[in-house]
């Protein structure tokens, strides 16, 4: 995972519509083995929580960079970008 030193936060800063804690615990499950049946899906799953919460240094569906938390817009491009990649794959 590419990824850089966790900031800290606040437990309360928004990471997207959710609490950071909300995303921390979220991202604790997948790294425990709990979540989703695929293993590949919960990495993809813990490798975008890392991302959303500022410390991966490029998204993980579009590859693009940037610094710190990304905002709702950004986070709703590549939440559409992975939903694009999903049903292509799902059709082929």
């Amino acid at each position: 995972m590419n990824t850089r030193k966790d900031e800290g936060g606040d437990e309360t800063e928004p990471v997207g519509v959710r609490q950071r804690a909300e995303v921390l615990a979220a991202l604790d499950v997948l790294t425990n083995g709990r979540g989703a049946d695929s293993p590949q899906f919960r990495a993809g799953e813990a490798v975008a929580y890392e991302w959303a919460l500022g410390r991966a240094e490029s998204s993980p569906a579009t590859a693009r960079g940037g610094r710190g938390v990304p905002d709702l817009v950004v986070l709703t491009a590549e939440l559409d970008a992975v939903t694009a990649q999903l049903e292509e794959a799902s059709t082929d």
